[in-house]
């Protein structure tokens, strides 16, 4: 069976995009390869994302902040914005496949105690799981792609 190619693009690529990437590899990742990317790097991973993640087992520790320039060579069936800003810059270089924007609270602006913190970057990690995986398993991509 062919994997379905998914690009989450956001702008700093350290917390958003890799928490998508992560819940998709590890839901769906029989039939979608995630990546994430960034329109600005940040250079990391945000260590309450991959704390977030580990909560529910899955780990992102290994990841790192991508520029979106290293996959202009990688054709993506689908390619989700998660950001407002990513949105807006998202750059043209599709040959073919679908852009879909999903936004998503920044949890790296979050403010407070860690704890606090915390509980944004919890908020928005289950917001993810039970935004994306559901639209990725009713899209016609999935059924299209799969041989």
């Amino acid at each position: 069976m062919l994997k379905n190619n998914i690009l989450f693009l956001c702008t700093g690529n350290s917390c958003r995009s890799q928490m998508a990437e992560g819940w998709v590899n590890a839901l769906l990742g029989d039939r979608w390869q995630a990546r994430s990317a960034g329109t600005a790097p940040s250079g990391y991973v945000h260590p309450l994302a991959i704390r977030a993640m580990s909560e529910v087992g899955i780990d992102i520790s290994g990841g790192y902040s991508k520029d979106a320039d290293e996959f202009r060579h990688i054709t993506f069936d689908l390619v989700i914005t998660v950001c407002d800003d990513a949105n807006e810059a998202c750059p043209v270089w599709l040959r073919e496949g679908k852009v879909v924007h999903s936004g998503f609270d920044d949890p790296a602006k979050a403010e407070g105690s860690e704890e606090e913190r915390m509980a944004v970057f919890r908020r928005v990690r289950d917001e993810i799981r039970q935004r994306l995986p559901g639209y990725l398993r009713n899209t016609e991509i999935l059924e299209a792609g799969t041989e």
